[in-house]
């Protein structure tokens, strides 16, 4: 039995050590927030009417495979209530057009019925290069360790497993290429920012990540994405993990040439076999093993979100689960975000997410998610001062919803704003940047490896490999537990 010190209690915190638990080891977890989640919030905001209730992450569960492996493996069956979703996204377009997406081939069928017969075409060819894509990246790439571009490019791709995913061609190209209609071009570019990059220089493989959307479907969990983190709580105490929340660690140390435990920010000095870093690689780099060279790799920082937490009176008709609206000019969104100088999008996409799930909002009401991408914060030129700008942005935001076609501000009970400044003050995430670093450019592919620079020391969580998204994050869980292997 070894001894395991996990460093935040986010999905892939409390994932590796209900892992680490089950394979005999004994696992203690540091989170310097009050709460556990990490990247996957929760906000309450109580009325006279009564209490509302956010995810202030993930609003879209996907792969639920993934989750119901974990914990098989930790001790029995799923206990989330997966709501399955359709439309999955409700994607309504500059010219007033609307799609909605759903699973399978049923989403051609709908791309036939509302842009003709070519679009639906041109969509069922890009799929099926999808699946290749997918199929491929599933073997070789996300439920594998992939330590350095040698060993991703030793892989035993097969030369069709290669021409789909296309090395050196971006997401937006991909879409030039294959797709004619420019709408079904705006749509596949939006997942580029799954990753928190600009589909201009994002890989063309990032194409799996529709795929896996689209071709085994969208849930939601009854009482908000949140309650995954509950559940993997109750997991870890089950099988004895030690949770301490509220305590900080403020650096990892070394022994020799292996991890040998924790310093706390009090000055307490834990040891430990084994130290797991759920926590953003840059700031574990920079600040909590100091290592130069690998942090400065690490400073392209990945795309953040502006949110709008909204108290809505009423329903709104026609209103989907999960609502984009595209602007009219889509690459603008990323000269903004991802310039210099970065500055605030002024005419942004927008996501609006409203459960229509009674635990969550008072009857009567509704309870909007309002997500709109942003550069991380800070004063550099890759960066915006959100604090200085939250209030002003609020009201383009939701001018932008009204020009849209959702005037609410004449039914807001409230307003809530949390900006790029609050996730990375919440989360020690660098930035407030969502996924870490951009997935950008020929190494798109590749996060931080999950192995640290010395022994005994792994990373794990969406900065790392295999990327953001609650699956992967879960997948690099069993990778680093794996790593570390069972209790002997």
């Amino acid at each position: 039995m070894a001894s395991v010190i996990v460093v935040g209690a986010g999905v892939g915190g409390l994932a590796v050590a209900a892992r680490l638990a089950a394979a005999g080891h004994r696992v203690t977890v540091f989170e310097q927030a009050p709460v556990v989640g990490g990247k996957l919030g929760r906000h309450e905001r109580r009325t006279a009417g009564g209490t509302f209730r956010f995810d202030t992450g993930p609003s879209l569960f996907t792969l639920p495979q993934v989750a119901a492996e974990l914990f098989a493996a930790t001790g029995g069956p799923s206990p989330l209530d997966l709501v399955p979703l359709d439309p999955i996204v409700r994607h309504r377009f500059p010219d007033g057009s609307v799609l909605d997406s759903t699973q399978g081939d049923g989403f051609a069928e709908r791309i036939d019925e509302a842009f003709g017969a070519e679009a639906a075409a041109d969509w069922r060819r890009l799929w099926r290069r999808a699946g290749r894509v997918w199929a491929a990246s599933w073997q070789h790439v996300l439920t594998s360790p992939v330590d350095s571009p040698l060993r991703m490019a030793g892989l035993a791709w097969r030369l069709r497993d290669l021409a789909a995913i296309a090395p050196g061609r971006t997401l937006q190209g991909l879409g030039r290429r294959h797709l004619r209609d420019p709408r079904l071009r705006m749509l596949l570019a939006r997942y580029a920012t799954y990753t928190g990059a600009d589909p201009r220089r994002a890989p063309a493989a990032l194409l799996a990540i529709p795929y896996a959307e689209l071709e085994f479907g969208g849930w939601y969990l009854r009482g908000g994405l949140g309650t995954l983190a509950t559940a993997l709580l109750d997991r870890c105490v089950a099988a004895g993990v030690r949770v301490h929340t509220g305590t900080a660690v403020g650096g990892i140390t070394v022994t020799g040439t292996r991890a040998s435990g924790v310093m706390l920010e009090d000055g307490t000095e834990v040891a430990a076999d084994v130290v797991v870093a759920n926590a953003d690689a840059l700031h574990v780099y920079r600040d909590l093993l100091p290592t130069p060279g690998r942090a400065r790799r690490l400073e392209a920082r990945s795309l953040g979100g502006f949110v709008l937490l909204l108290g809505v009176h009423g329903r709104t008709p026609g209103l989907a689960h999960h609502t984009v609206l595209f602007p009219r000019d889509y690459d603008a969104e990323f000269d903004a975000i991802f310039g210099a100088p970065a500055r605030p999008i002024d005419d942004p996409a927008v996501f609006v997410t409203s459960p229509d799930d009674p635990t969550v909002r008072p009857e009567g009401h509704e309870a909007w998610f309002v997500l709109v991408n942003a550069a991380p914060n800070g004063t550099g030129p890759a960066e915006v001062d959100w604090t200085a700008v939250r209030d002003g942005y609020a009201d383009r935001v939701l001018g932008t919803l009204a020009a849209r076609g959702l005037d609410v501000r004449d039914r807001l009970l409230f307003r809530d704003v949390l900006t790029p400044a609050d996730l990375a003050a919440a989360t020690r995430s660098p930035g407030g940047a969502i996924y870490g670093t951009a997935s950008h450019g020929l190494t798109g592919l590749l996060r931080p490896p999950n192995r640290g620079p010395v022994r005994n020391l792994f990373l794990v969580g969406g900065s790392v490999h295999p990327g953001g998204g609650l699956p992967l994050v879960m997948l690099s869980a069993k990778i680093v537990a794996d790593l570390v292997g069972p209790a002997s």
